[in-house]
């Protein structure tokens, strides 16, 4: 079944950086937009990043351009978030998708199908 397991959370101090993985099977990785989104105090749901399959285009929330970068290795079907920069308000849960159907997908308001469980990011000093 799929399955989609994120990692590298953690406390960091606003300026750091951190790096999130979403290791993913049951599904054939390369073919499906894959998505980043956060839960945030009080803001609730957002976006935050997406990858049209293969890789060849990103899309960013305006909060955190120029300082995260999304990216993806088909070969092991993993998602990578590098997070640059923190800030306090980048605090929250972060869970990583599997867009809904193959080779389609949209940025911001993406449709999914599958979701981790997510890792904590707290930026605080």
């Amino acid at each position: 079944q799929v399955q989609l397991v994120e990692s590298g959370g953690g406390l960091v101090q606003p300026g750091g950086s951190l790096r999130l993985s979403c290791a993913t099977s049951g599904f054939d990785f390369s073919d499906f937009w894959m998505y980043w989104a956060r839960e945030v105090p009080v803001k609730g749901l957002e976006w935050v990043s997406g990858v049209n399959s293969y890789g060849s285009n990103t899309y960013y929330e305006d909060s955190v351009k120029g300082r995260f970068t999304i990216s993806r290795e088909d070969a092991n079907g993993t998602l990578f978030l590098q997070m640059n920069s923190l800030k306090s308000e980048d605090t929250g849960v972060y869970w990583c998708a599997k867009g809904s159907s193959p080779r389609t997908g949209r940025f911001p308001g993406p449709s999914y199908s599958h979701r981790g469980q997510g890792t904590l990011v707290t930026v605080s000093s």
